[in-house]
């Protein structure tokens, strides 16, 4: 599956950034030829995904019909150990692309200390893409701690809870709760008629891998603390008082014996919990494996709940989220196609509905639930529709070299042992900023 796919591919790279540092720049690898006879060569590399390698390669071969200045070399990129490794190896190797996609936020901040990443906010015409796409909104939690854009957005799974409606509504309920309050009603209307079942049934809940907290963690801190980034370059600037809620919500959820860690196969399909996060990708999952699984039916989507008090609307979310970089290495010609190449594919909603439907995955857009482009799709397609909702309040990784380890701590430190019940929800908080003292410095 997808979620499988994007876990591996957050794994650190086989080399340090401060390998890459001294290689990053110069334009010797025969992928980065200059111009010749008036032609540009530029190499772009897909993600290992052959529905991904398909689109870039048609829209490659589109624009240089249009183009001929222009030619672009389409390949995927290898993802033996994993898609960084490959990256960082290129880079100091000098034999980076040009351009590629497949780049998380956290990544980006790791290539963008090394000054391996151009800049793309400081490019003739970046704020034309950023307009025609209707990706403003979307864009504000991309900027980077030093001012810069390092990353266009591609696609922005906006992560999102599933609910069990059909056991929802045994227990009274029409619509999944909403606040932290009435999630815990649920919670205990729930252990009284079914004392087996569970509110959420996860082992990773207590399993302090680094990518796991994106999908417990980060997605009730989004909503919580109205989109705070948490760890701006180097400086914790996390809100103490969101955190210390989140971890007193999820404790008060283990008092209530609403928490199951142990391993289980499919608990939310078959209903042994009722309550866990769900990516787009999953849905198109469920027709072959699971067809019980109808939409507003037996499950419904929903957004994050919030600590009591909170607007219910417009709630944040963690994003699932990746997009193209250009490489320092590339010369100035390079970047420049490069660039034009970007304008070309986003000044046209078309090419973002043809990558929708090839790939399933939400454009980086304002716009996907107004503009016309997308609306067959999504009639077609109802159970996304909440997804296209949620991109504008989607919030992307931190921009920190060391995200693995700093999401390590969060979970070792703070979230685990509150689901085990090991510490209370202010020490956790407390020791998890303890610790990334050090490990930010």
């Amino acid at each position: 599956m997808k979620m499988k796919k994007f876990a591996s591919v957050m794994i650190a790279g086989a080399l340090t950034v401060s390998g890459l540092a001294g290689c990053s720049t110069g334009n010797t690898s025969n992928s980065q030829s200059t111009s010749k006879n008036g032609v540009t060569t530029i190499e772009f590399w897909a993600a290992p995904n052959p529905t991904q390698q398909v689109y870039w390669q048609e829209v490659a071969e589109e624009f240089t019909k249009e183009n001929p200045k222009i030619k672009i070399k389409v390949s995927p990129m290898k993802e033996s150990p994993t898609s960084e490794a490959s990256i960082q190896s290129a880079i100091a190797g000098k034999s980076a692309p040009t351009m590629s996609e497949n780049i998380n936020r956290g990544f980006a901040a790791q290539l963008a200390e090394s000054k391996a990443l151009v800049p793309l906010d400081s490019l003739d015409g970046w704020d034309e893409v950023k307009k025609a796409r209707h990706m403003e909104n979307t864009m504000k939690g991309w900027e980077f701690s030093d001012g810069h854009q390092y990353v266009l957005p591609i696609y922005s799974n906006a992560m999102l809870f599933g609910w069990r409606l059909d056991i929802l509504k045994e227990l009274g309920y029409n619509e999944p709760p909403k606040t932290y309050s009435e999630m815990l009603d649920v919670a205990k209307k729930l252990k009284e008629k079914f004392p087996d079942k569970y509110v959420w049934a996860k082992a990773d809940l207590v399993d302090p891998t680094a990518w796991k907290r994106w999908f417990d963690f980060f997605m009730l801190y989004d909503a919580a603390s109205d989109g705070n980034k948490f760890i701006e370059g180097s400086k914790f600037t996390g809100d103490d008082k969101a955190g210390v809620k989140v971890l007193s919500f999820v404790d008060n959820l283990r008092k209530e014996k609403a928490l199951m860690t142990r391993q289980a196969k499919d608990p939310f399909e078959t209903g042994l919990g009722i309550f866990t996060d769900i990516g787009p990708w999953t849905i198109s999952y469920w027709k072959d494996k699971f067809p019980k699984m109808k939409f507003n039916d037996t499950y419904t989507l929903a957004t994050p709940p919030v600590p009591d008090g909170m607007d219910t609307k417009n709630v944040k979310t963690f994003a699932d989220t990746k997009g193209l970089v250009i490489y320092a290495s590339a010369t100035k010609d390079q970047q420049k196609a490069a660039m034009k190449f970007i304008k070309w594919v986003y000044s046209n909603p078309k090419n973002d509905e043809k990558w929708l439907e090839k790939t399933n995955l939400p454009p980086a857009r304002d716009d996907l639930t107004t503009n016309e482009t997308f609306k067959d799709f999504f009639d077609k397609n109802p159970a996304l529709q909440p997804y296209a909702a949620a991109v504008p309040n989607a919030i992307p990784p931190m921009d920190n070299a060391k995200y693995n380890d700093l999401q390590t701590i969060i979970g070792r430190e703070a979230f685990n042992p509150v689901v085990k019940g090991e510490k209370s929800p202010d020490k956790a908080w407390k020791d998890m900023k303890k610790a990334f003292e050090g490990a930010l410095n």
